[in-house]
């Protein structure tokens, strides 16, 4: 099941919510050892995890989390635009239709053959979700690996600045522009994927 989650309805996808947070805790916590908050030894949230934050959220038969995103407005403070500014070399996206993807979260209990299935559903997922909403770019910083995967989906993306070391890790930050196209880019990368259901029906 594929759940789209803000302000409107976060209250009714506590359930959801909770599931999220706990697999996040696991993966960038427990698995990647990032130095980020952690509520009660049990979930990873942070100070942009508000009522203005928005989320998508894959879930199995059984309600248990599979994958998940956060998708931040750019009219407010965001990861890019106060943590790692120096990573842009040029003017940030801002105002409505623009949006920062964070916290792209694959569970660590699915095989690799089930994460990529996954991921792609997700990916496909956020371009919707993009589509049906009027959001026409997308941003967000990524290491290297991950920003290797995110360049070859087939979508229009580039680079924003060049990467950079920060700590001990190699990050660069993007921007994704969403159009009438993406979603065939995505499908003839090899990446696109029916979602389980259609967000444009439960988008806000």
């Amino acid at each position: 099941m594929l759940l789209s989650v803000d302000g409107a309805n976060r209250i009714a996808e506590r359930v959801a919510l909770r599931s999220m947070f706990l697999a996040r805790k696991r993966v960038f916590v427990d698995l990647l050892k990032w130095d980020v908050p952690v509520l009660a030894g049990r979930f990873e949230i942070d100070q942009f995890d508000d009522g203005e934050a928005r989320y998508i959220i894959l879930l199995d038969a059984a309600g248990s989390h599979l994958a998940s995103v956060r998708l931040l407005p750019t009219t407010r403070p965001g990861i890019l635009s106060e943590l790692y500014p120096e990573l842009a070399d040029e003017p940030l996206p801002e105002g409505g239709d623009a949006f920062e993807i964070t916290r792209f979260c694959l569970s660590p209990d699915c095989t690799a053959i089930e994460r990529r299935a996954i991921r792609n559903q997700l990916v496909t997922a956020i371009a919707r979700y993009a589509l049906a909403n009027g959001i026409r770019t997308y941003t967000g910083v990524a290491d290297m690996a991950w920003l290797r995967q995110i360049l070859g989906f087939g979508w229009d993306c580039r680079l924003i600045g060049e990467p950079k070391a920060v700590g001990h890790s190699l990050l660069g930050a993007l921007r994704i522009n969403i159009d009438v196209h993406t979603l065939s880019r995505l499908s003839a990368a090899g990446v696109y994927a029916e979602p389980v259901n259609d967000l444009a029906a439960s988008a806000a």
